[in-house]
């Protein structure tokens, strides 16, 4: 048995096993030992066909382990977190470690809204339909993976073009009654963190818990940053097959908001801030029952009922760069969210004549209330202050959905190597606006659109041999008119009465695999098309008059290539090297439509989409000496257009004009010793390059923000 585990480890790693080292049993033990660490602790890794009630045969996904992945946690630094997930943009937006701002295929990355974002299988986005944005802001240090799932698995958890992120918290420890975890922050920028958790497990019960504390003066002047969250899972194991699980997170930050800058500002000094007395501030709530039941040997049930309550406040002088702050009434602006979800799911394993069947279903039912206050007169002072100096709000609003949707997919094993599975969702339900806009009484506004979906799939995968696999899937997919969509900015717009909700399908191809266990690859092409994209028009009134029209205004297309590979080889004993890229190429441009400028409209047919850089790659080296790892990564992003019309020399404001590409060098490492205590240390940006990754049309306001510089960061961890 030595030999062959000695021949088997010694061909892993391209080692020539002689007889004197067969013989040598102290050696044997050492090499194990050495392969061990080297390669099991993977930091991205891939779900089975079949997770937590969900099919994903065919589907593209990945997964990311955090323990094992070198970046800086405490910040969530965006693209060291999804180093090697391709195609993952990421958008700085709100100050760092707040919270992640995503997409992939050329979708919208602010908040991360194009995906069903999840919190141990919970939906945490705040308002599904009224306004999908991720509010809630767990710390990095809680969970022990992220679980990226693309598009093409939409029918079954739900239709967003993006496809479904859930984020895993750390599991109780099942072999004490109490155990302890810290890990504590300090870096650049006056940022200390503190992550203090507690678990354990008595019997069948077990308990997870903590409470995190960040603080941060922020790379800008005007831009500090104070965040604490809590959180809470009480799981009770009342048999084999049958599991509750009881969970509560919080989670409240503040932020400062230094304001956007123009181009000549950002130029002069992109740390230099335009706004001294702007906050913006999400407080929200996620509370979880979840039911696990095997009813049988071939049968599993979910059932789960959540809801994320809380608001996202911000006090504000809201105006372009190049607008003084004279000091006047700040705005206020409230949402308050009160969103209910009850989801049932079923997974069941049968026979149809000789073919395997693995049918996964379910049913979801949301209930909204999005409560929307804006335009409100604040006071004049510095301070976070929400109090009005005049009684209510310019919008006082409601936007309630009630809506239910059905899946139904099924996973046909036509042989041991392939599989095929077939699938649909149907969505019936609608959203009822209603509500006071002060200086909007003449026109009526859409108080009610439907909801009214049957959307299809398709995939299947094709197993070549025990480590390499073939994969292709076709969905469709949706996205509602959010509440933002249907509010007048003004008295001279109006709005279409006949909106119709997004629409269109995510296409890939890809095969995903190993090569004599060095080469590690997934390499996929994909199509997404996007329809009724919403915008504004100018048209004219029975008296001549000029005015704004929301409405759909057209369709694009996204088309590109998703390229991993890693190649992991032993340099001397004990050490280890590794090479890897992750590198999109996304070609997206509008197939239709039109957009206003000034007094006409003009066609974007052919043009660009914003904010899609046709290149993102990272790249990086790898080392690990037992217990050490070291990644260094260069990030590359080209550039991208600010709208529609693919405006290149930037306005005044800076509101519109090409973002520039942008090349950034990382460096992280960890060590962590038998005894549980671990340290991490890195620097973002080495270089200090100064750079932005996208200029905003609205919150947090049109024009330049800018990222961050070099930041050094020292996390020392232990557990007891």
């Amino acid at each position: 048995m030595k030999r062959r585990c000695l021949l088997v480890f010694g061909l892993l790693f391209g080692y020539a096993a002689t007889a004197q080292q067969v013989n040598d049993s102290s050696k044997i033990k050492s090499m194990n030992e050495a392969m061990i660490t080297a390669w099991q602790n993977e930091d991205i890794t891939r779900l089975s066909a079949e997770h937590n009630g969900f099919l994903l045969a065919g589907k593209k996904n990945e997964v990311v382990q955090l323990a094992h992945t070198n970046a800086n946690v405490a910040l969530k630094n965006g693209r060291q977190l999804f180093a090697k997930a391709p195609g993952v943009f990421v958008y700085d937006m709100d100050g760092s470690g707040n919270q992640l701002n995503i997409a992939t295929r050329g979708l919208d990355p602010h908040r991360s809204w194009e995906f069903n974002i999840r919190q141990n299988g919970i939906i945490i986005n705040s308002d599904m339909y009224g306004y999908p944005a991720s509010h809630y802001s767990a710390p990095m240090e809680s969970y022990e993976k992220i679980e990226l799932i693309r598009g093409t698995a939409a029918l079954q958890y739900g239709a967003q073009f993006g496809g479904m992120l859930n984020y895993c918290t750390k599991k109780p420890d099942s072999t004490k009654l109490f155990s302890f975890e810290n890990n504590s922050t300090i870096g650049s920028y006056n940022l200390k963190s503190t992550y203090n958790a507690i678990s354990g497990t008595y019997k069948k019960f077990s308990y997870y818990a903590y409470y995190y504390f960040r603080y941060s003066n922020g790379y800008r002047r005007n831009s500090n940053s104070t965040a604490n969250a809590q959180f809470l899972q009480l799981n009770y194991q009342f048999t084999p097959k049958i599991s509750l699980h009881a969970a509560v997170g919080r989670s409240i930050y503040l932020y400062q908001s230094p304001g956007p800058l123009n181009d000549s500002m950002f130029h002069r000094d992109p740390t230099m801030s335009v706004r001294d007395r702007n906050y913006f501030s999400p407080e929200i709530y996620v509370p979880s029952i979840t039911l696990n039941w095997d009813l049988k040997k071939h049968t599993k049930m979910v059932f789960t009922t959540s809801g994320v309550f809380g608001n996202r406040s911000s006090v504000q002088f809201d105006a372009f760069a190049t607008v003084h702050d004279s000091g006047n009434n700040r705005q206020v602006d409230i949402d308050k969210f009160n969103s209910k979800t009850i989801e049932f799911r079923l997974l069941q394993e049968y026979k149809l004549g000789s073919i395997q069947n693995k049918l996964a279903t379910g049913i979801v039912y949301m209930n909204n209330d999005l409560h929307r206050q804006q335009l409100g007169v604040g006071n004049h002072s510095n301070e976070y202050d929400l109090s009005l100096t005049t009684p209510g709000f310019g919008r006082d609003m409601h936007f309630k959905t009630q809506n239910i949707a059905w899946f139904i997919e099924n996973a046909f094993h036509i042989s041991k190597k392939f599989t095929i599975s077939a699938g649909a969702r149907f969505e019936s339900g609608n959203s009822k606006m209603d509500g006071v806009i002060k200086y909007y009484t003449v026109h009526p506004l859409p108080n009610m659109i439907a909801h009214q979906f049957g959307l299809l799939g398709l995939s299947s995968q094709y197993i070549l041999n025990e480590t390499n696999t073939l994969y292709c899937g076709i969905s469709q997919s949706y996205r509602p008119v959010l509440f933002k969509d249907i509010v007048p900015a003004s008295t001279f717009e109006q709005i279409d009465n006949n909106l119709k909700d997004a629409f269109g399908y995510n296409l890939e191809l890809g095969m995903r695999g190993t090569y004599k266990n060095r080469l590690k690859y997934d390499v996929s092409c994909f199509r997404l098309q996007y329809n009724n994209r919403m915008g504004t028009l100018v048209l004219q009134d029975s008296l001549a008059q000029y005015y704004t029209f929301k409405t759909n205004i057209g369709n694009s297309l996204t088309q590109g290539i998703e390229l991993f590979l890693q190649y992991k080889f032993p340099i001397l004993p004990q050490w280890h090297a590794g090479i890897f890229t992750s590198t999109s190429f996304m070609d997206a441009h509008y197939t239709a439509g039109q957009v206003a400028v000034g007094t006409e409209n003009k066609s974007m047919v052919g043009n660009k989409v914003e904010s899609v850089p046709q290149w993102i790659s990272r790249n990086g080296i790898e080392m690990l000496y037992k217990k050490f790892s070291f990644t260094l990564m260069h990030s590359y992003t080209s550039a991208s257009y600010s709208d529609a019309l693919n405006t290149e020399t930037p306005s005044k404001n800076g509101a519109k004009g090409l973002v520039p590409a942008y090349s950034l060098w990382d460096a992280n490492a960890q060590f962590q010793t038998k005894s549980s205590f671990s340290v991490r240390f890195g620097i973002s940006n080495i270089f200090n390059k100064q750079y932005f990754t996208k200029r905003p049309a609205f919150y947090p306001g049109p024009g330049i923000w800018s990222s961050d510089g070099r930041n050094v960061y020292l996390t020392i961890g232990f557990k007891l």
